[in-house]
């Protein structure tokens, strides 16, 4: 069965509850609705959105702890989050259509609020882990419902609008999450930027399960094997490019790991094809706004990560920032994504898809090239352009790719089509906060001036280490740093560029398809 013709009994019953009169949205609580819902929703993106980001603010502080994390395991503690997240994005997505975005809606922050408390509690890095998993686990169930419930209360004209400011809530949760922990960080320890989520948590399900609506429930059965399949698939892949550095590109366990990602992915592949029910009908990526959606959302944000992952590190050791001074120096680029995001449908409109995201990828990589640059003496004037010239680049790109995802699916797969769109979205993170964290380690600790490097444990411990041995050894240190942080911007950078080429040839399918039914 295609998914077309599984499509079509919903799309029957949604044309003809479409003729019938929408009384509830005539009424006070429907209309406050509209209003309150897509911004309770948006507020639940930033908060789980916010974890990713300010995590990487709490990265010197984590590394210097008493949990003393090794770099390999301070990638991890930042990974581990958006491998779960990534990974079971889609099942959730499912799960909602099944269950009802609702009450899948306030299970996932329930859970992402005790995952935090456990993150808060942590007395070793194992502990810290898996508690990060769980706080993932919650993520994934809030991410898909959040855009279907927020589409469920809009008029179809407003659509557009609403996925832009969806899109643009979750650049907002990344510069609020490195506000926050910047604000934290600097009065308190790491344990109690985690905690501050709890209450947050709780608030958003107590008001989630008040003003959220019940949404119409579509029979879904699960796909097990393929869930498990896409999870080992990321985690066998993510496993060798964090791992790489340490035990070595060419050890046993991790070619082990490539070949597994290789294996099982295939697997997954196959199974996705063969499956009357499959976790995601790799059948709709053939369809150009989807397929080119999910691509181009993968590679904005594989590089918007790798910036938030190296930021805290360069501003902190190379330009002597204080925690709260690195959250509010990335504070300009939030508020550009702010703006911009919501008036991108505009652009759209006016030039079209392929013209707006070519744009808007264009300046992510230009972002990257710029922020390849920076030095120890580079002014913050400086490189607070290369942070707007990324976050002009994010606003631009990511809405119409996002809600070309959506559009391109019936109403009845509006969580799937959300699910995508997010999974995209932390799969591209999590990759991307890989390779650049591998890169930039591998060349740091090997170009560490004598007497550091035998002591580097992790970057935090190379800069200590290199404050005690003098002055001349620790401006070595940070020219070491921010060597290796240019060069790892600069492969993000033309992975990002490649990724957009194949993006926008894939979008000129759609705009040619749509000409030609234009023409009909």
């Amino acid at each position: 069965m295609t998914a077309e013709s599984a499509a079509r009994p919903h799309a029957d019953r949604n044309r003809e509850v479409g003729r019938q009169p929408n009384r509830a949205a005539d009424t006070a609580p429907g209309r406050a609705a509209r209003h309150t819902v897509p911004r309770l929703m948006n507020a639940a993106v930033i908060a789980v959105q916010a974890m990713v980001s300010g995590v990487n603010l709490a990265i010197p502080q984590l590394s210097a702890s008493d949990l003393h994390p090794s770099a390999t395991q301070v990638v991890w503690i930042v990974d581990i989050y958006l491998l779960v997240f990534a990974g079971l994005l889609i099942p959730a997505g499912a799960l909602g259509d099944r269950l009802g975005r609702k009450p899948v809606l306030v299970t996932g922050l329930v859970t992402f609020g005790l995952g935090c408390l456990g993150c808060a509690l942590s007395p070793n890095v194992t502990v810290l882990l898996i508690s990060r998993a769980v706080a993932g686990l919650g993520a994934a169930l809030v991410m898909p419902a959040t855009l279907a419930l927020s589409l469920a209360v809009t008029p179809p004209r407003e659509r557009g609008k609403a996925v832009g400011a969806w899109s643009g809530a979750t650049g907002l949760g990344g510069m609020l999450g490195n506000l926050l922990a910047g604000t934290t960080l600097q009065f308190f320890s790491w344990p109690v930027f985690f905690g501050l989520f709890v209450p947050i948590a709780v608030l958003l399900a107590a008001l989630a399960g008040r003003w959220a609506p019940d949404t119409e429930r579509h029979p879904v059965r699960p796909d097990g094997p393929g869930t498990v399949l896409l999870v080992a698939t990321l985690t066998a892949l993510l496993f060798g490019l964090i791992e790489g550095r340490e035990l070595g590109w060419t050890s046993t366990p991790v070619l082990m790991a490539f070949a597994a990602a290789a294996v099982v992915g295939t697997i997954f592949v196959i199974h996705a094809l063969r499956s009357d029910c499959p976790l995601v009908d790799l059948r709709l990526l053939k369809t150009p706004a989807v397929g080119s959606g999910v691509l181009g959302v993968a590679a904005a944000f594989l590089g918007m990560f790798s910036l938030f992952f190296l930021n805290a590190q360069y501003l902190h050791y190379a330009k002597g920032f204080s925690a709260a001074e690195t959250g509010l120096a990335i504070l300009p680029q939030g508020l550009c994504m702010k703006l911009v995001s919501p008036r991108s449908a505009r652009l759209v409109t006016r030039w079209g898809t392929r013209r707006v995201v070519a744009a808007g990828m264009s300046l992510i990589t230009a972002g990257l090239v710029l922020m390849s640059l920076a030095t120890s003496t580079t002014p913050y004037w400086q490189y607070a352009i290369a942070l707007l010239v990324m976050a002009t680049g994010m606003g631009l790109a990511t809405p119409p790719l996002s809600s070309g995802i959506v559009a391109a699916l019936p109403k009845s797969q509006s969580g799937l089509g959300s699910a995508l769109n997010s999974t995209a979205r932390e799969i591209g993170s999590a990759i991307g906060i890989a390779v650049v964290a591998t890169v930039v380690t591998s060349r740091f600790l090997t170009h560490l001036p004598p007497g550091v490097a035998e002591e580097a444990h992790s970057a935090s411990d190379a800069m200590m280490t290199a404050d005690h041995l003098g002055a001349a050894q620790h401006t070595a240190a940070v020219k070491a740093f921010t060597d290796a942080m240019a060069k790892g911007y600069c492969v993000i950078a033309v992975v990002v560029a490649v990724i957009t080429l194949v993006t926008l040839v894939w979008l000129g399918r759609v705009q040619r398809t749509d000409t030609r039914q234009a023409a009909l």
